[in-house]
């Protein structure tokens, strides 16, 4: 499979799973215009533009570029990479009627395409190495750490949130994911020990 450590910016759950089955990566779901007034979502996707860069993938239709350039104004971050699908014209199979433009949105554009399109845009794709399980975050190590399942689990994982500069809604397993996207379990709980000191 192939990877990024960039997170993605996609418009819907179905472009999320058309991505997720080509490219093992951290994928966000803007859910349209509703990125518009989601504070908590730009905050986090404002998080990994400053620490990984993200990459911009939306549909190539009006709707599509209107989200494309609100994030871009939005973040003000030089590690933003644009990658623009092709205009297919079509409908998705789970659709009933084409979108208003008739063109195919990222759902339903085919594998190689996608692939063609990150490659345009100078964003390398590598191979993803095995996770050394060792070293990547589990649900057990945030109850181990007092982040999750204890008395005042909320409270320290605000703490770690602001300290990290991360959206204050980020649920547990979202925080799971964000930490395995930049520390590991022995950064994790370095971190956790520097903040106690």
């Amino acid at each position: 499979m192939l990877s990024t450590d960039m997170a993605i910016i996609v418009e819907g759950k179905y472009d999320k799973i058309k991505l997720s089955s080509i490219i093992d990566a951290v994928i966000i779901v803007t859910n349209g215009f509703s990125v518009f007034k989601d504070k908590e979502k730009l905050s986090l996707i404002r998080f990994y533009a400053r620490e990984t860069g993200i990459i911009i993938m939306t549909d190539s239709d009006s709707a599509g570029f209107k989200i494309r350039n609100y994030i871009k104004g939005s973040v003000h971050d030089p590690k933003i990479y644009n990658v623009y699908i092709p205009d297919v014209f079509g409908k998705e199979k789970r659709k009933l009627k084409p979108s208003s433009e008739g063109k195919l949105g990222v759902e339903g554009i085919e594998k190689q395409l996608i692939i063609e399109a990150f490659n345009r845009s100078g964003v390398l794709l590598g191979e993803k190495d095995p996770v050394d399980e060792k070293d990547a975050i589990v649900k057990a190590d945030l109850v181990e750490l007092g982040l999750s399942g204890g008395t005042d689990s909320s409270a320290r994982r605000q703490e770690l949130l602001r300290s990290l500069n991360l959206p204050e809604k980020l649920s547990a397993n979202g925080l799971l994911e964000v930490l395995n996207t930049i520390t590991t379990r022995k950064g994790l709980k370095e971190l956790l020990k520097s903040e106690g000191d």
